[in-house]
């Protein structure tokens, strides 16, 4: 599908290319989402642009990723979608600028896509070249990300609430398997975040360096989105390493609930133990054992054998290890 995004009666219209019709030239931004053939072909034509194929989006050297070519700017950068379901996922999504046209291709559809192309139509003044659009679209893309790390913050609060408890000093009926779970989610999607950031740092770092002939308001805006490119990607270390705090934290607590468990066991061993052998003994086959003949040996023996397990009990409770 490709959307144009062109100035019309005083504000920016939103149009879905049918074909058999001519781009407009006062076009300021194709998006391209799972283009056909017919599609990309048009684009290249009406803007003169080389639309990569999808097998060259998914390269990971910087050369093919932020290009300079004759006829524009081309960078590809790693952006997250779908953070809002069980799969979230990494997309590739490539950013041509030429002409002052705006062009991207992508094959996800992200939040922020959805958000700017409201945006472009409500404030048409603001971006009516395609430089003005890229840099608006990158804006909200780091917004975006700055509401999932915020969303991932919350999340392993939560968990770190729920992993030690408030005032429990039990851990035994914690669900400890459910928080290993989601916080391996929530790893994951920080990991995607990073990766994100990282791609988005490089294509920002190659809009600056090819930022001669654009205004100062331009380059000011730039250095803007760099900057917070950088604490971002300062706060998502941050919750990779409290995840990772987390998760080891989590697995002490198993252990502990583990040992607990062992603990009982070895107890309950070593306080059946002293009854086993009183109950061994006289389950022995010998006639010279003069408490066979005594009228109450057998209550005897019984009364022998509770306090036998009674007093290791009371001598463990009396170390405190129960």
């Amino acid at each position: 599908m490709l959307t144009i995004y062109a100035p019309h009666q005083g504000r920016i219209a939103a149009t879905e290319f049918a074909a058999g019709e001519a781009l407009p030239p006062e076009t300021v931004w194709g998006d391209l989402r799972e283009p056909t053939a017919f599609e990309v072909s048009a684009v290249a034509h009406a803007f003169g642009v080389d639309v990569p194929s999808r097998e060259e989006m998914k390269e990971i050297e910087a050369s093919s990723r932020l290009r300079r070519e004759e006829e524009g700017l081309y960078m590809t950068a790693l952006l997250l979608s779908r953070t809002d379901t069980e799969h979230p996922e990494c997309s590739a999504i490539t950013f041509i600028l030429a002409s002052d046209r705006l062009v991207t291709l992508r094959y996800a559809d992200p939040q922020s896509f959805r958000t700017f192309a409201t945006r472009i139509q409500a404030r048409p003044g603001q971006y009516l070249t395609g430089e003005a659009a890229l840099l608006g679209l990158l804006d909200t893309v780091i917004d975006r990300a700055a509401d999932i790390l915020e969303q991932i913050g919350d999340q392993v609060n939560a968990l770190s609430t729920e992993a030690f408890g408030q005032g429990d000093e039990e851990a035994d009926g914690r669900n400890f398997k459910n928080v290993l779970r989601r916080l391996g989610k929530e790893g994951d999607l920080i990991s995607k975040a990073r990766e994100s950031l990282v791609s988005m740092g490089r294509l920002l770092a190659f809009l600056g360096q090819t930022s001669e002939g654009r205004s100062r308001k331009s380059r000011t805006h730039l250095e803007t989105l760099s900057h917070d490119i950088a604490s971002l990607s300062d706060h998502a270390t941050f919750l990779a390493n409290k995840v990772n705090f987390l998760l080891e934290a989590t697995l002490g607590l198993i252990n502990v609930q583990q040992n607990n468990i062992i603990k009982i066991f070895s107890v309950a061993a070593v306080v059946l133990m002293p009854p086993t052998l009183i109950a061994s003994i006289y389950g022995m086959n010998f006639h010279a054992m003069p408490e066979l003949a005594w009228p109450y040996g057998y209550p005897l023996a019984l009364v022998t054998m509770v306090v036998s397990a009674i007093l290791p009990y009371l001598f463990f409770r009396y170390r405190g290890w129960l």
